[in-house]
């Protein structure tokens, strides 16, 4: 296997380039002053040039082939197999994209994130649309050089979700806006419920020290991780022992900095949980970012959101604020963080609604890669969709078209596994509980070792052996659906509301 050894060195090579670029990012989004912004878009250029160069090299070319020749005898489900399989594929799609425009996409987007910032900031998108323009356009060259057998959009929705077709995004979420469209209605006609209790004054240290106290109940392990302050809230990995998050915080709104932080924690419990004997390989990674994300929503929303987990940690949120929750009883605050109402934010929106955001990013951007809608158009045809789909309008760029970190890093074809992962959540919570049965009696108890270890074993320790749709079906039984979510959807919202 000597090929296929030298072959997992370069490989680690190659990785070991993608993770020091990993730092400069999350360097750039937490403490780079904005002056450096220009010199990190050449740093970024240069290594990203190298990594390209090296990936599609005629050396790892002749090593890949090599390799296949040494495990084509193997089984199937073993790591040598699986590791060729995976950088097989990486292979073929680095290949197709030129090293000048992955040079320039670097520069674009790390100039772009800090014109986005500002942009933000000023809630002015004049200031971003010349860039979101050029970003657009080195995306519709990265497709065009990736191929499609449909739509343009394909080619960069299966960067994120391998395997996914766009006319099947299309299906789920025709599929999940029927299911959805009756229990909004329903809510929407009873009385809303008061969620002033979560707007008082929350001293925001104190929200830091309370949300790192519950992640690390949760399992995040602060020896192989830290979090941080960002403008977006993120998850990003340096490799399985170092792993970052970010929160941003709202001194008189808790869920921000609250749910924000146990969010981020179910992405970064993915990235501390592969397999160490895969570290430095592409196995260590997550299958696709519709997995990844179905494990942020999973522990900010079925288990972050429960009436069991507040029953369990309310107590100690009171004591951490006497002044604001003193006398507030737990049903309550269990009310008030539960409020469905049509929102602004999209990582502030209520668990019914949330998808409606997502749907609205989704036909934006086929809309905006394909021509038929403009840059200059874009900011009208935000506030439109907003008022078609959740029925209310931004005031403001800053909480429109803006809100979102995406773009300005051409991450076009992303929006929809956010809600693939929110379907997948409760798909593969289902499964956890029908496995492990006490793993509801251990959370009764503030316990998530039982959940945890299943979602090791099942979803983390695989990394990315298999495509996302094998995956599931490996796990689950099944394929991915989304009778489970709107199942938990109704059965929760129903009982709150009061709703037959």
């Amino acid at each position: 296997m000597e090929q296929y050894e030298k072959l997992k060195a370069r490989l680690a090579e190659i990785g070991h380039i993608g993770t020091s670029m990993a730092v400069l990012g999350w360097d750039q989004q937490c403490y780079m002053p904005p002056g450096g912004a220009a010199e990190r878009a050449e740093q970024f250029a240069t290594l990203g040039k190298i990594a390209h160069e090296l990936s599609v090299g005629d050396e790892t070319r002749r090593l890949l082939e090599g390799a296949e020749a040494e495990v084509a005898g193997s089984d199937p489900g073993s790591d040598e197999a699986a590791l060729v399989r995976v950088a097989r594929r990486d292979f073929d799609k680095a290949v197709k994209i030129p090293t000048e425009l992955v040079t320039e996409m670097a520069k674009a987007t790390t100039l772009g994130h800090e014109i986005w910032v500002k942009a933000r900031a000023e809630s002015d998108y004049k200031q971003f649309a010349p860039t979101l323009e050029k970003l657009l356009d080195l995306s519709r060259q990265v497709a065009e050089h990736l191929g499609y057998d449909d739509q343009r959009y394909d080619a960069l929705l299966d960067q994120y979700e391998p395997g996914m077709k766009t006319r099947e995004v299309e299906r789920v979420f025709a599929d999940l806006k029927s299911g959805l469209v009756q229990l909004v209605q329903e809510i929407a006609a009873q009385p809303p419920i008061d969620d002033s209790v979560l707007r008082r004054d929350y001293d925001e240290a104190a929200q830091l020290a309370f949300g790192e106290y519950v992640i690390k109940k949760m399992g995040f392990d602060f020896t192989r991780g830290r979090q941080d302050r960002a403008v977006h809230p993120f998850c990003t990995s340096f490799g399985r022992d170092d792993v970052r998050i970010t929160t941003r915080f709202d001194r008189n709104w808790l869920p921000m900095a609250l749910m924000g932080t146990i969010h981020e924690t179910g992405h970064a419990l993915y990235e501390q949980g592969f397999d160490p004997k895969d570290v430095g390989t592409p196995l260590s990674d997550a299958a696709s970012l519709g997995v990844h994300e179905s494990q942020s929503r999973l522990w900010e929303n079925i288990i972050g959101r429960s009436r069991t987990f507040w029953n369990v940690f309310y107590p100690g949120l009171q004591r951490q604020f006497p002044d604001a929750l003193e006398n507030v009883n737990l049903n309550t605050f269990y009310r008030a963080i539960n409020k469905v109402e049509p929102s602004l934010i999209r990582v502030e929106a209520d668990e019914v609604t949330y998808n409606l955001h997502i749907m609205l990013r989704f036909e934006m951007e086929k809309a905006l890669l394909d021509g038929s809608l403009s840059v200059a158009d874009a900011p009208d045809a935000w506030n439109a969709k907003m008022q078609e789909y959740l029925g209310i309008t931004p005031p403001d760029d800053a909480q429109g078209i803006l809100q979102d970190v995406h773009w300005s890093g051409a991450s076009f074809g992303y929006f929809p596994t956010y809600s693939l992962g929110t379907l997948l959540s409760a798909q593969l919570y289902d499964k956890a509980l029908a496995d492990n049965p006490a793993i509801a009696e251990e959370l009764a108890r503030g316990e998530f070792g039982g959940l945890l270890s299943w979602l090791r074993e099942n979803v983390h320790k695989p990394g990315r052996r298999y495509l996302p749709a094998d995956l599931v079906q490996r796990v689950c039984g099944e394929p991915a659906q989304s009778h489970s979510y709107l199942k938990y959807l109704n059965t929760k919202f129903r009982t709150l509301y009061g709703l037959a």
